[in-house]
């Protein structure tokens, strides 16, 4: 943060200093901007580089940087009003329409402005990724044999068999050969939802669930069917029914740590969900995402439903991504039958295969004893942050979080609001009549951002919603004050809070 800061400083102070400079003229040499400046001489390198892409300088190997000279002639505008049409125009029958809603993914992925606090945010904080190891296992990943020769397609045999072992569970249900390499969890889902599912058909969703895959199966040209969740997962007798109207023929569910909910899928109903889709001849698409994102004060997670299915209806997807850093993008994507083939292919289409340096990574991250050390940290601090947050929210907005307040509507077992044990966020029902778009716009005046419900439902939603983050949060400090900053939003738009 510190280093993208004085970066910054400095392009604004050079993008002054150009004023006294002719076009054409040499700026004073990098040494001299250090010495000048007192910062980094990678920091100049990035300034630099900055105003060289907004074409206000320009640098020649061995000579130095100079100032821009100012373009000839003002660029002619772009007249792009015949893309309205061409991008609205759909063909006939009961298409779906391509225009794609990625406002709940661009939520979670935008950096949030200085001094904005962030509980919208989908990964770890920077305290919280295992920096250190992932650059130890970078170096020696780095000066592996073959670290920089082409990988195969389906990934790096010692790798697949890692993830082979973590989803199939001690008892051996799933083999090395099962396992697809993806780059990250959403290029897998992206994958699964092409090979499973044929353009316009529907696919039934949890309701709410995350809007990454709602824009995904949107943008494959599929119709989402939303199935209501609880504090035990999906409704699995409605998901019976929603077979049966939808004609659907693929399931895509979250059992451990839904997101926004937090819920878990129960014993019951893990063994409910194969046995409707098995009688659906459908697929289960269970995206297994935060399963090493338990809190220190959890059971062990149950085994996945791939550990449970005998006849190849689950397909399988883990990700190293959410427990590492958002740039550590792999994933592995699992399935058994002639399925396993056809996903291969759409694969491999699209991405060919993830670079070797990156899996090479992965696989010495996992194989050190930095990553038990890293798994026991998380679940630690994410249980700290989620004592605070539901601590901030019991004291300064009750209505929300107090007694018989529920998360997103759907009550803990003891009849108290549902507080999930693993995952980063919790799901708030807001009053009735509350406006929760008008809600995040107020909390990001106030300084935090939050994120709005509407992008969770594939249909209507129920209410308003709100989920908040606490892992993309600095500590138990900035959490409660970001909860304060909450409460001054809702009280600027008259929300009942008490």
């Amino acid at each position: 943060m510190q280093e993208r800061s004085s970066v910054a400083e400095l392009a604004a102070s050079l993008r002054n200093e150009l004023k006294r400079y002719s076009p054409g003229e040499k700026l004073p040499s990098s040494r001299v901007l250090v010495e000048r400046h007192r910062v980094s001489p990678v920091t100049v390198s990035r300034a630099l580089a900055e105003l060289v892409a907004e074409g206000l300088v320009t640098t020649r190997p061995g000579a130095g940087a100079f100032r821009a000279e100012p373009p000839a002639a003002a660029p002619r505008p772009v007249d792009t009003s015949w893309q309205e049409i061409a991008l609205s125009a759909e063909p006939g029958g009961d298409q779906v329409p391509r225009s794609v809603d990625a406002s709940g993914v661009v939520a979670t992925l935008a950096r949030p402005a200085a001094g904005v606090i962030e509980l919208n945010g989908g990964y770890l904080h920077p305290d919280l990724q295992p920096e250190r190891a992932l650059a130890a296992a970078l170096a020696r990943a780095g000066r592996r044999p073959g670290a920089w020769t082409r990988p195969p397609v389906d990934g790096v045999p010692e790798l697949r068999a890692w993830f082979a072992r973590e989803i199939g569970g001690p008892g051996g249900a799933l083999a090395a050969s099962d396992v697809q390499i993806t780059a990250g969890g959403q290029n897998a889902l992206t994958a699964a939802l092409r090979a499973l599912a044929a353009p316009g058909a529907p696919v039934l969703v949890e309701s709410p669930t995350y809007p990454g895959m709602l824009a995904v199966a949107r943008a494959s040209g599929l119709r989402p069917v939303p199935v209501p969740v609880d504090a035990d997962g999906v409704r699995t007798d409605l998901l019976a029914d929603a077979f049966r109207v939808s004609g659907a023929r693929l399931f895509v569910c979250q059992p451990l740590f839904q997101n926004p909910t937090g819920a878990v899928l129960s014993a019951e109903r893990r063994r409910e969900v194969l046995r409707v889709a098995r009688a659906a001849g459908a697929f289960v698409i269970e995206d297994d995402f935060a399963r090493l994102l338990v809190h220190g004060d959890a059971a062990a997670p149950p085994p996945t439903l791939m550990a449970d299915d005998r006849d190849g209806t689950v397909v399988h997807i883990r990700s190293l991504t959410k427990a590492t850093s958002p740039n550590l993008r792999v994933a592995a994507l699992a399935a058994r039958g002639p399925v396993r083939d056809r996903l291969r292919a759409v694969q491999v289409v699209d991405n060919f295969f993830v670079p070797q340096p990156l899996q090479e990574t992965a696989l010495e991250l996992v194989g050190s004893p930095a990553w038990g050390r890293h798994l026991r940290f998380i679940a630690s601090e994410l249980t700290v942050r989620r004592n605070a947050l539901t601590a901030a929210l019991a004291g300064r907005l009750p209505a929300l979080a107090g007694p018989g307040a529920a998360y997103g509507g759907i009550p803990g077992r003891d009849g108290g609001p549902y507080v999930p044990c693993g995952g980063y966020q919790l799901w708030l029902r807001l009053p009735d009549g509350a406006d929760e778009a008008a809600l995040t716009d107020a909390a990001l005046r106030a300084g935090v951002a939050v994120a709005a419900g509407r992008p969770y439902f594939a249909a209507e939603p129920p209410a308003g919603h709100l989920r908040l983050s606490f892992a993309a949060a600095a500590g138990p400090a900035e959490i409660t004050e970001g909860v304060r900053r909450l409460r001054t939003a809702c009280d600027e738009l008259g929300v009942a809070v008490e």
